[in-house]
């Protein structure tokens, strides 16, 4: 998919009012209140190539399809990536990983994913939702309690990830598109970035 032209008109209309308003107040929110907020399983479902994968790569299980591609674009749309995908990767990729992700918006392909520990399965995409549905089904075998009471403990993590790092980063993002004057989300700048993952390569400078 393409991202919408429209979409992001607001921020450069009212900058100051959207940094805070729409991206530092509303932002947060999708990415705590996944971790914070919704005490039950969660399972995310990659179904192809995408940028801003956190909300599915920060659910319980993630699982991928084979033609899925993860990768960040902040950077190279002229964008601090803190507003939660760089959680995401320093949680799961690592400090080294996570650096050259953020930094070449590297292509991380399904395969090496799994390698990195992203996700926890590849399936074909054919019998991706299937599979989803049959760890849903599995989940559901225990008690509500059972089942609730299991997110405290495997969210832990996640939760001092996010209480350590969410606001800082976003907080640094919205500064530097003040700073700058300008933020940087424009379909434009976006398709030429991903450009380089519809053609299979590692990032766009290669």
């Amino acid at each position: 998919m393409d991202s919408d032209p429209d979409g992001f008109k607001l921020e450069q209309e009212e900058l100051e009012h959207w940094a805070y308003e729409y991206a530092y107040k509303d932002g947060r929110i999708n990415v705590s209140s996944l971790i914070n907020d919704l005490e039950i399983p969660t399972i995310g479902v990659l179904n192809g190539p995408g940028f801003h994968t956190e909300i599915c790569l920060m659910c319980d299980i993630s699982i991928c399809s084979d033609t899925a591609v993860i990768f960040d674009l902040h950077y190279d749309i002229g964008s601090v990536p803190g507003d939660g995908i760089h959680s995401c990767f320093q949680e799961l990729l690592g400090v080294k990983r996570a650096a050259y992700a953020l930094l070449t918006g590297e292509a991380i392909d399904a395969k090496k994913a799994l390698e990195y520990g992203l996700v926890n399965e590849v399936v074909p995409s054919d019998r991706l939702l299937a599979r989803a549905w049959k760890i849903a089904d599995h989940i559901m075998t225990q008690p509500r309690i059972t089942r609730r009471l299991t997110t405290q403990i495997i969210r832990r993590p996640w939760k001092r990830r996010i209480t350590d790092d969410l606001d800082g980063g976003f907080g640094i993002q919205m500064f530097a598109h003040l700073a700058k004057k300008a933020a940087i989300h424009g379909q434009n700048h976006i398709a030429s970035t991903v450009d380089y993952v519809r053609k299979g390569r590692k990032n766009n400078f290669d």
